[in-house]
């Protein structure tokens, strides 16, 4: 007993306590100058000009297209990530089969591999120049400069969130319980709506949110397969971009005020997430 008093007692660090301040009050700054400096000087710009400037910027025929589109294109390639992402993980942590270091190296590829590079790579496989491209468009199918394309390079970048979210905490839990559950005579569908779903959700939920905001913030894979399109294929960092280029100050940043607040409702949620599953897991260790 008195040797937990006296680790408790004792302190994480020899620095004397000015050093600590010093050190802890230069992050903070350094966090105010990288993060909150600009997010304020972007809500700052886009109402430069009052509020009915900002808003009826955003009214615009281009702003609107642009904010449908990242949207849409989220509410596509999210849930599809999420299935590949769970399949992926379970494969990889419940089932042992040849090939399983190579699978795990293609779903970390999106992170070595530049976007743009992902979005030239798509181009060369689905533009008019490949054999492929040229059966896409002999059959009235268009991937590169439209909609499916952004879909495919969104996907792309966005792969390896849910799935790298999992992995770990399923390699944690192990196999037990599940073959505990086939043993009871559970299908493998039912072991794993059952079982191995409920221990991953919080995970699950948190690499949604991760794959959410990267997939409405991308920006170098579908400027290179988007073909920038106004009013059809331009997503709203896109769109920014473009604003900015013509001097359009309020309306950039005034769509930028909108990306940035969907990407601090994503930060909100993913922080409730992570308080939430550290309340149940600090309640399943009590009891």
């Amino acid at each position: 007993m008195s040797d937990v008093v006296l680790a408790q007692s004792t302190p994480v660090t020899t620095e004397p306590r000015l050093t600590r301040h010093i050190l802890i009050g230069a992050v903070l700054v350094l966090i105010m100058v990288l993060l909150f400096a600009p997010l304020i000087a972007v809500f700052a710009e886009a109402l430069a000009k009052g509020w009915m400037a900002s808003v009826g910027s955003l009214a615009s025929p281009d702003a609107r297209s642009a904010i449908r589109l990242t949207l849409t294109v989220a509410a596509i390639a999210v849930p599809l990530n999420a299935v590949f992402g769970v399949a992926a993980a379970w494969a990889i942590t419940k089932f042992d089969f040849r090939g399983k270091a190579f699978l795990i190296t293609l779903i970390d590829l999106p992170f070595s591999v530049s976007p743009v590079v992902a979005g030239l790579c798509l181009v060369l496989l689905c533009g008019a120049n490949s054999s492929l491209g040229a059966w896409l468009i002999a059959h009235d199918v268009k991937i590169v400069f439209a909609f499916p394309g952004i879909v495919l390079a969104t996907m792309f970048v966005t792969f390896p969130f849910v799935a790298r979210e999992l992995i770990p905490v399923m390699v944690e839990q192990g196999r037990a319980e599940e073959e505990a559950a086939l043993t009871l005579g559970a299908s493998g569908w039912r072991a794993f709506f059952t079982v191995t779903l409920p221990n991953v959700r919080w995970a699950l939920l948190y690499g949604v949110l991760l794959c959410n905001a990267r997939a409405m913030g991308e920006f170098g894979a579908v400027a290179v397969i988007s073909g920038k399109i106004r009013g059809e294929t331009t997503t709203m960092p896109i769109m920014i971009e473009m604003l900015y280029n013509e001097y359009l100050s309020v309306a950039a940043f005034s769509l930028a005020a909108v990306l940035a607040f969907l990407a601090l409702v994503t930060l909100t949620l993913k922080s409730l997430l992570e308080w939430r599953h550290a309340d149940l897991l600090a309640a399943t260790r009590r009891h």
